[in-house]
């Protein structure tokens, strides 16, 4: 049965209402549920997972809609206080801080005084024009939302560009500005590597590997993945390498993105030339063949990109990254050849990744160990998986695509999704190796090891010759502690790499070596 409550004229922003979505799932005889503002985007959502409802239709873009599909009327009402209580529970407030919502952005102003950057998490046809009121308002904007049309993306941009603003996004899921951590961003240290990505968990991956290493971050600026297309010109990626580059607290710049439009990377490397700094860059994907400057340091990885980054920030040979590397290497190799030891015979690899990006990468790394790798976000549009609830051959997917969170939470918070494929793909005879990352953080999913260690056990036991191998994107100061996850995991059998391009290779080569036995 589905049950629905419309909250007239309440909001939430999205990140809230997909916690309290998550939660919902766990209450005793709920099968699904989606908690969202009403708008026609949300409705098309709900209406695709099945508890569309007249009362859900009918309500409007501000109205917040909440819709439960339960075993019993008794669950439904359970599912539906819990999520009243989780809405109305009251944040505790740090020492010196107010918990008073503001009503509305002059309010906020008036109780923040000296703010200078709004973060924007509203419905994507309102962000907009949230948006130009803040940067009217003298606000650099980080804008979370999406939906937002690219022709508004660009009259913000230009409008941001005029006034000496930054406009994040739309879009933008992480960045780090003077050391504090927005949305899914992680904690790590300060130091004097400057950041511009078009990625939000290649910022994560990189950031954090810096971080591990003994340096640290002066700023991380997200673009928001469309500004590097051409329609927008990589406005703000440009924006950014220009304010790092007189910034006097970085002294490394490090760009990560998906290949960009050809004429719009040639206007990033015009910009590149320009600066004196070093700068590293990882185009995952892309390769940039010609000479740019002398201080100028490519790199195939997100991996490779931070450990340069790690070189020139302390100041060691760069080429000491290639040994950090090798280290690597070495360790997976012995990793490697006692899995391979432990199969019968050569069998497939099944990744299942949260983050789009490690999707990205396994793809650059993995065809040389293993040939084709099919995706549903593939580099190569050839090799899309005709059905990504259909794994075959090797595969790795994104389910952080539209596909898989139509009504459900980001598979960052939410591992249900992920969870039921760990064990569906582990029970089939031809997976030998299933490739998993674990996105550690600010917005993450909290308690990650209660969530997903029971699918894993349960996959061991339904494979004995299966190996997991996995990477956790964090560190030891997040909220999760990331030394805590890594070792409960490798005690539970998983095999655990520091990166996920480290990862990625110790998959491959255990396929590589089972082929050849």
């Amino acid at each position: 049965m589905i049950k629905t409550v419309i909250k007239k004229g309440a909001y939430f922003d999205s990140v809230s209402l997909m916690q309290v979505a998550r939660k919902l799932g766990a209450v005793p005889g709920v099968l699904d549920s989606a908690v969202v503002m009403a708008t026609r985007e949300n409705k098309g959502i709900i209406k695709a997972s099945g508890l569309l409802t007249p009362e859900v239709q009918a309500a409007g873009d501000t109205d917040l809609a909440i819709a439960v599909s339960a075993e019993t009327p008794a669950a439904a009402e359970a599912a539906l206080k819990a999520a009243d209580d989780l809405l109305n529970k009251k944040p505790a407030s740090s020492a010196g801080t107010s918990d008073r919502k503001a009503a509305g952005l002059d309010d906020a102003l008036r109780s923040l005084d000296g703010a200078n950057l709004a973060v924007i998490s509203v419905a994507g046809r309102y962000a907009g024009a949230l948006a130009a009121d803040c940067l009217e308002k003298g606000l650099n904007v980080m804008l979370f939302s999406d939906n937002v049309p690219v022709e508004t993306e660009v009259e913000l941009k230009k409008a941001a560009l005029a006034k000496g603003l930054l406009v994040m996004g739309p879009d933008c899921g992480t960045a780090i500005i003077n050391g504090a951590p927005i949305a899914f961003a992680n904690s790590v240290r300060r130091g004097n590597i400057g950041i511009v990505a078009a990625s939000g968990t290649g910022l994560q991956e990189v950031t954090t590997l810096i971080s591990n290493e003994g340096a640290g971050i002066s700023q991380a600026v997200g673009t928001g993945g469309r500004d590097v297309k051409l329609e927008v010109g990589a406005l703000t990626f440009v924006q950014a390498l220009k304010m790092l580059a007189a910034d006097p607290g970085t002294g490394v710049l490090l760009m990560v993105s998906k290949p960009p439009h050809p004429a719009i990377l040639k206007k990033i490397m015009a910009e590149v030339k320009r600066i004196r700094k070093p700068v590293v860059a990882v185009f995952l994907g892309g390769e940039i063949k010609e000479k740019v400057k002398d201080n100028f340091y490519p790199a195939k990885t997100l991996e490779e990109a931070a450990y340069k980054a790690v070189c020139l920030s302390k100041g060691w040979e760069v080429g000491k990254a290639k040994q950090m590397i090798y280290d690597m290497n070495l360790k997976a190799a012995e990793l490697a050849r006692r899995e391979a030891a432990r199969k019968k015979k050569s069998r497939c690899l099944r990744g299942l990744f949260s983050g789009g990006t490690f999707v990205s990468e396994a793809q650059v790394i993995l065809p040389e160990l293993v040939g084709e790798v099919l995706s549903n976000a593939p580099l190569d549009k050839r090799l899309k998986l005709k059905d990504s609830m259909r794994l075959s051959g090797h595969s790795v997917i994104d389910l952080g695509e539209d596909e898989f969170t139509v009504g459900r939470p980001h598979p960052m918070i939410d591992f249900s999704l992920r969870n039921k494929m760990i064990v569906s793909e582990a029970s089939k005879p031809e997976v030998s190796v299933l490739l998993l990352d674990l996105v550690l953080g600010y917005g993450a999913n909290l308690k990650p090891l209660d969530d997903i260690m029971p699918s894993i056990v349960e996959a061991f036991i339904q494979n004995k010759e299966l190996s997991i191998v996995a990477s956790v994107t964090g560190t030891e100061t997040d909220p999760q502690a990331r030394f805590k996850v890594v070792k409960a995991l490798e005690a539970a059998g998983v095999l655990v790499m520091p990166s996920n391009a480290g990862a990625c290779r110790l998959a491959g080569e255990i396929i590589r070596l089972s082929a050849r036995r």
